[in-house]
């Protein structure tokens, strides 16, 4: 690996050709399926996500705000014109030099994330906007040169590396292609060239109208990317590789687009040959149908899967109800909310990304640091059944469960005494009663069955490694609380096993 990562596009295109031809890992799906998921990630379980940019500053919607301001039929575009002035003379850019993150500590939030019992922190390095957050050759509008001045990356890098959190990274820019085009169809700053590089090309026609495009429904066969386009993205990724040497690469939607095949297996195989370089387990983070399996790591954004999935997979989810970063008038989930979302992807193989969204000066809101809180002391009483965990045959029982698909987890689940899930390791079931109400806990997934049966040896309740009194006959097994065991948020009866 050289020791400085190459300045020019051409350049960089020779490195990553370079990298590919003298690795392992080539740039075909026969070369890259059977990756194996990290161990440090399928054992850690739990991570953190962040959603922090100039859209923090307007405060205002959602992280969405640099497109929805150029949309005429948006509320956005209305608030902007009330709020600054007309676009052509108080555009998206006029934001940075607003967004100073004064009072960004990125010790302190590495100590939050530590505390909430997360094992891995993934930034958004740069969203949708084409606004980097960190120092690049490639891209003049970035933290450490406007803003903040601050390569707040690297620092928060640094930061979580201290304190034994896992660094990885998320990059949205495929999106950035068309993010600002509604700014095309009237007179506005995305029009002047002196700011091309800010607002990207900008595309506008029929598939990416603000009418027709949503991350749900964007065809995957729709007008795509330019080549120009899909080897500038090609090239930042792999400076964003190289520079943070993260652990997850995470991506957002647009990349399962048809344009972007043939680089999505370049930049998997150099990511893939650049950790074998630095003898680190990594993968890819990815929605819809953008990777084969085997190839990377499946994430459904705000849901979740109805049952055992075969391979390892990721539920990416704010604190935030209406919006990834931050607005003024955010609301918020509840930290049992969050708990019980955690139990529930775990016990179906899964691990949970778990979003917050700081204010433009660099804080965390009130509402998300006590969510964080909340999680961390469940964990530290809990997290037996779940760090290092894997399935048990199945995932639980009881009346509730998860809406299959995208954006499915706004509303809390109303779980019962009745519910329960399950995880396994090292000869025990680890069984979550997700409401416990006080009295016996009655599981009748782990009944008695004759003749061939497991035994159970000990029950004990996590958090105080109190034994526990049962029954067990070919009708249920029955932990007896005794009128003890209750509240809001879920507990774990640890059940040995001969």
């Amino acid at each position: 690996m050289p020791t400085t990562t190459p300045t020019t596009k051409e350049a960089y295109l020779k490195e990553i050709d370079s990298v590919i031809e003298n690795g392992r890992y080539k740039a075909d799906w026969a070369s890259l399926s059977g990756h194996k998921t990290p161990d440090w990630y399928y054992r850690g379980k739990f991570g953190i996500f962040i959603h922090w940019g100039v859209y923090s500053v307007p405060a205002f919607g959602n992280e969405w705000y640099p497109r929805s301001m150029y949309d005429k039929n948006s509320r956005e575009f209305r608030h902007h014109r009330e709020t600054y002035g007309d676009q052509k003379d108080f555009g998206y850019k006029d934001f940075i030099p607003m967004f100073k993150a004064e009072k960004f500590d990125p010790d302190a939030w590495a100590a939050l994330f530590y505390e909430s019992g997360a094992r891995f922190v993934t930034p958004v390095c740069e969203h949708h906007d084409g606004y980097a957050m960190y120092d690049t050759a490639f891209n003049r509008w970035n933290a450490k040169k406007t803003g903040p001045c601050r390569d707040v990356i690297g620092e928060l890098k640094a930061a979580c590396e201290k304190r034994g959190l896992t660094f990885c990274a998320s990059t949205h820019r495929a999106e950035h292609y068309f993010f600002m085009n509604m700014g095309r169809t009237f007179d506005s700053d995305v029009n002047d060239p002196a700011y091309a590089d800010l607002y990207g090309p900008a595309v506008y026609c029929p598939e990416f109208d603000s009418r027709a495009l949503h991350i749900t429904t964007a065809d995957t066969y729709a007008t795509g990317a330019s080549e120009d386009w899909l080897e500038d993205w090609l090239v930042r990724t792999s400076e964003l590789i190289d520079k943070f040497r993260p652990r997850i690469l995470y991506f957002d939607w647009w990349i399962h687009n048809h344009t972007f095949k043939p680089y999505l297996k370049k930049i998997c195989a150099y990511y893939y040959n650049r950790a074998e370089e630095w003898g680190a387990e990594v993968t890819v983070n990815y929605k819809h149908e953008a990777f084969p399996p085997t190839v990377a790591t499946f994430d459904v954004e705000r849901g979740a899967l109805t049952g055992i999935s075969p391979v390892p997979w990721q539920t990416d989810t704010a604190i935030g109800k209406e919006s990834w970063g931050y607005r003024k008038d955010n609301t918020y989930k509840s930290g049992r909310q969050i708990i019980c979302d955690l139990v529930d992807i775990v016990s179906k193989n899964g691990m949970l990304l778990l979003n917050v969204g700081p204010r433009a000066d660099g804080t965390i809101t009130d509402e998300e640091t006590a969510v964080l809180k909340d999680v961390g002391a469940w964990l530290k009483k809990n997290g037996d059944g779940i760090y290092g965990t894997t399935v048990w045959r199945r995932f639980g029982e009881g009346g509730v469960n998860n809406e299959a698909g995208f954006f499915k987890d706004g509303d809390e689940k109303q779980f019962t005494a009745r519910d329960f899930r399950f995880t396994y390791k090292n000869g025990a079931i680890y069984a979550f009663q997700m409401r416990p109400d006080g009295r016996d806990a009655v599981i009748a997934s782990l009944r008695k069955r004759v003749p061939h049966d497991w035994i159970v040896r000990r029950v004990t309740l996590l958090g105080t490694g109190e034994p526990l009194a049962f029954d067990r006959t070919e009708a249920a097994l029955t932990v007896h609380a005794g009128g003890r065991i209750c509240g809001d948020e879920p507990v774990c009866f640890k059940i040995e096993i001969d």
